[in-house]
């Protein structure tokens, strides 16, 4: 399969007369129409038997939505809102969306306004509503409703998802209005991610439409439709079948920094029972610092990785504001991070990055002639993150050592203590140790040593708010205290701290934040703590989360029940969310939260592909 190049996101425009919209280059039917609700509900809800449905679900079963043109989300929050009344207590809904001209958030407040029957959910989707980027938007309505936005070219995106659809809402833009979308390609993509028993609605009844939809493998009536329009059409794959049962395994979690906490929580909120084993306890390594930097790399370059960077962005404050977190100035803020301008390359990277599109000023705006700002980022304390994420009901924390695992339908767990678990499945979250477990000495993992120094707060420094990357970074107080780092080096294994280390990060300081210096004590700047932590990174930058592959086996193949979720780097906090999210929806068997590019960027089973690419008999 060719995989698409991705462009930024042009959103659309949308022009407001006497608190009415009106569509200028966005032919949504529900703007011009007062009696929209009722149109999308004849349509698409009663279109899709959707009431019948749902009351049919059992316990723990979840139901799949497809839609080709999110436009407002009113389908989407209206069938969120039949779910709810008519679905069991612990069924779940998965919604998802292709847009390629996504609204600004403000235009979508002001279209969601028209509809007060659905505030609380609008308010929920308003504020998590993604930022114009494009690839795949995991958002939470509910906690047991999830919607997957996708943004872009419906012919691109389709292609790289995946998962089975249960209903389709063939909605967007009118055939006659935009005959690309309503291609045999669409229709081929509805046929593929389709099974027995899925069905569609849609309000036009175009005769290439209907033909399209019966060639693709649709058996299509026509049936009135809504008010004046005389017919619409609906379809079904085959007979009926029943909603899929969701699966709710038991899930070892090795580690608990932030790549464990993470997993942990997203399984538990699925519906997992989730034991979290680590000997030392909670965020002890390097997710142990006083606090770290919610941040990203912008570039105007839409590759794989930088894409990661991107959306995982964007998912972790979504994560963050979900759950309330930094709650108090204690454990941070989210109120933006300035990232200098280091040096010419630097700084034209930036100004590239915002001049592009592929970074909105919803997430990235310039601060001053010198320096950019991360919109919504921020800095918090990753100890008291893990510890909120694991405060949890369905988690249960244990501090034993993995000694070795092993797969099968009923995964093992062994530990250093001679106790055993098996489980559904085992996530190792171990950072730089998972190389030292048997048959995983081959990942190509590095560690960086960090020395971060914790500088006594002075009066001038405690009124700082926001946290600024330079070389290195500098946090407002924690304690009285302020981040001032990190070292990075690669070759030196010694955990303890040195003075040479305070040195170079006080130096970096003063060289790039000369006043921000000078506010701390300059020459007088009182190191109270010092703290080494060893990153672990792929040597290609992007994490390894996914299945764990069998590398002894030429062709290799996933290990049955084993998954990794490890080597974020300095850009834990960030990244972690998504990953932890990817892990869960592969375990439980949902819609994936991001594309099969994303997929493949951060399966671990890359590095083999590649080695064997050069030397075919490759075993580790």
């Amino acid at each position: 399969m060719t995989l698409p190049t991705f462009s930024p996101i042009r959103p659309a425009n949308i022009e407001w007369q006497d608190n009415t919209p009106v569509a200028s280059d966005y032919d949504d039917p529900y703007f011009s129409r007062q009696d929209g609700m009722a149109e999308s509900q004849y349509v698409f809800l009663d279109g899709n038997q959707l009431t019948e449905r749902f009351q049919a679900m059992g316990p723990d079963q979840y139901f799949v939505i497809g839609e080709t043109g999110f436009g407002t989300g009113l389908n989407c929050l209206l069938a969120a809102q039949r779910f709810l009344q008519q679905a069991p207590q612990s069924a779940r809904l998965h919604l998802v969306s292709v847009e390629k001209h996504p609204l600004r958030r403000d235009d979508l407040q002001n279209a969601l306004s028209h509809w007060p029957a659905l505030v609380a959910l609008a308010e929920t989707l308003l504020n998590e509503y993604p930022a114009p980027t494009p690839g795949l938007h995991r958002l939470q309505l509910h906690p047991r409703i999830s919607l997957t936005l996708l943004y872009g070219d419906a012919e691109q995106l389709w292609p790289l998802f995946n998962h089975p659809v249960d209903a389709w809402f063939l909605d967007g833009f009118a055939p006659a209005c935009n005959p690309d979308m309503w291609q045999p390609a669409l229709f081929g993509q509805l046929a593929r991610l389709s099974h027995p028993g899925t069905t569609l609605a849609t309000f036009t009844a175009a005769g290439f439409v209907r033909r399209g939809l019966q060639e693709a493998g649709f058996k299509i009536e026509k049936r009135k439709g809504f008010g004046h329009k005389r017919h619409m059409l609906t379809g079904t794959r085959a007979s009926a079948s029943p909603a899929r049962q969701q699966a709710l395994p038991a899930v070892v979690v090795v580690g608990a920094g932030l790549a464990g906490a993470t997993t942990a929580r997203a399984l538990a909120e699925r519906g997992c029972k989730v034991i979290v084993a680590d000997p030392a306890g909670v965020a002890t390594q390097a997710s142990g610092n006083l606090a770290g930097v919610v941040y990203s790399t912008p570039s105007a370059h839409l590759t794989p990785q930088n894409r990661f960077y991107q959306q995982s962005y964007g998912h972790a404050l979504r994560w963050l504001q979900r759950h309330g977190f930094p709650s108090s100035p204690q454990q941070g803020r989210l109120n933006g991070v300035i990232q200098h301008f280091v040096d010419d390359k630097q700084k034209d990277k930036l100004i590239q990055a915002m001049a592009s599109g592929a970074w909105p000023e919803e997430l990235l705006r310039p601060a001053g002639e010198e320096a950019a700002e991360l919109v919504g980022g921020g800095y918090l304390q990753p100890a008291a993150w893990c510890q909120h994420l694991l405060d949890h009901p369905a988690i249960t924390l244990i501090q034993r050592e993995l000694a070795q695992m092993h797969e099968g339908e009923q995964s093992r767990a062994v530990f250093t203590d001679g106790s055993v678990i098996d489980a559904d499945a085992i996530v190792l979250c171990t950072a730089g140790s998972t190389a030292q477990l048997p048959g995983l000495s081959w990942l190509p993992l590095k560690h960086i040593r960090g020395q971060v120094s914790y500088c006594r707060a002075t009066e001038a420094s405690r009124q700082w708010q926001q946290a600024r990357c330079h070389g290195g970074y500098l946090t407002p107080a924690v304690n009285d205290r302020h981040c001032v780092g990190a070292t990075f080096n690669l070759h030196n294994p010694d955990p303890r701290p040195t003075d040479e280390d305070d040195d170079e990060n006080l130096a970096q300081l003063k060289t790039y934040l000369p006043a921000r210096w000078q506010e701390l004590g300059g020459s007088d700047i009182d190191i109270v703590e010092r703290r080494v932590a060893f990153r672990c990174q792929s040597i290609d930058f992007l994490p390894l989360c996914g299945p764990m592959p069998v590398a002894s086996e030429n062709p290799h193949r996933p290990a049955r029940g084993l998954y990794l979720n490890l080597a974020h780097g300095s850009r834990g906090i960030t990244g972690t969310p998504l990953c932890a999210d990817l892990i869960a929806d592969l375990i439980c068997g949902c819609p994936l939260p991001v594309d099969q590019q994303l997929v493949d960027a951060l399966a671990p089973d890359r590095f083999i592909v590649r080695k064997r690419r050069k030397q075919p008999e490759w075993k580790p």
